[in-house]
């Protein structure tokens, strides 16, 4: 049988209308009562007849852009406005609106505010902004949403990314090719789900090659966060080493900056004496002397697919399940070229 507005009235102890203020928002209810109110809603798969029929007729013709900003870096990002410009060509394309919305300490507000207030017909949604009860929640109601980026937990649902393990064994297979022997990657938080699947292709090149162990080749993979100054310290640690390596494989071009730094500082020549490819085209591996090899990760492309795979789920009201992922493009410059 249906859950009703009285069945959550009963179970909460409150008066019905007590449970209509608590959905439609309303100041005068406390936020202990809207806590419980909405906790049993959610335990007891409740939707109001009246958001469903909005969920099911009406088109604000508005899709949102949802990030959860940490830091203030994060808003400086070119990657992010790459992203939103590629979103936003699709957008204008099919006449609708494109909202930018920071959630950081703001999650549970999430579905009173976009979702059952009916602002959005759709979402493109930074993995860092869901848990796995609001996934579920998105699922249960049908709500047409995409995830941009490759979520840390496997939620099972739709997400668009750049095929960063792709891209590492791309950038292994060339510093092989350059005629380098003991590559090195120089990565981010371990618990980074880009900086991992960098890692993992660039792994999986290495073990396959049977001329070291895994456990030997893990000398020449440092972690920490992806900046500047950390790669200076991580490239310096390598070069430190009894059999340094030859090349470096460096998953941003902070990192791939410092350990330039660190090995023009030890009067090495590059590439002839190390090989230094990054992740990221810029802001700076055009730049750089000698002008640094990298994986060109084309985020305006990414911010078109993502929002095109949200479109087709808005007008088909269907929710596929599938995943969708972009190659990066080597571009071969001096700090590898040998050949």
């Amino acid at each position: 049988m249906k859950t009703t507005i009285n069945d959550i009235a009963r179970v909460a102890n409150v008066a019905k209308s007590t449970v209509s203020k608590v959905i439609n928002d309303a100041p005068s209810i406390s936020d202990a009562t809207k806590e419980k109110v909405r906790a049993i809603m959610k335990e007891l798969q409740y939707t109001p007849s009246s958001i469903a029929t909005q969920l099911a007729r009406q088109s604000s013709m508005n899709i949102g852009f949802i990030m959860d900003f940490e830091r203030k870096d994060d808003f400086l990002n070119p990657f992010f406005y790459s992203l939103l410009g590629g979103a936003e060509s699709v957008t204008f394309e099919h006449q609708y609106e494109l909202t930018i919305s920071n959630l950081h300490n703001r999650n549970e507000d999430f579905l009173n505010r976009y979702v059952y207030s009916k602002k959005l017909d759709g979402m493109l949604v930074n993995p860092s902004a869901l848990n796995r009860d609001i996934v579920q929640e998105l699922e249960r109601l049908k709500f047409p949403y995409v995830i941009v980026g490759q979520p840390k937990e496997d939620y099972g649902v739709t997400w668009v990314d750049i095929d960063n393990i792709a891209g590492g064994k791309l950038a292994t297979e060339h510093l092989l090719e350059q005629g380098y022997c003991k590559i090195a990657f120089l990565g981010s938080n371990p618990i980074d789900v880009i900086s991992g699947n960098r890692m993992l292709g660039y792994h999986n090149v290495i073990t396959s090659l049977n001329k070291s162990s895994s456990e030997d080749n893990n000398q020449y993979v440092r972690l920490s966060i992806g900046n500047e100054e950390n790669g200076f310290i991580m490239m310096n640690e390598l070069l430190d080493l009894p059999i340094p390596p030859d090349a470096v494989i460096c998953v941003n071009n902070f990192v791939a900056f410092g350990a330039l730094r660190a090995a023009l500082s030890r009067g090495l020549q590059v590439p002839q004496q190390l090989g230094i490819l990054t992740f990221d085209n810029y802001p700076l591996a055009p730049y750089t002397t000698p002008a640094l090899t990298a994986l060109d990760i084309d985020t305006f492309n990414l911010g078109v697919l993502a929002s095109q795979v949200l479109f087709k789920k808005i007008e088909s009201k269907t929710l596929d399940k599938l995943s969708y992922t972009l190659k990066p493009e080597l571009i071969i410059r001096e700090s590898t070229r040998r050949k």
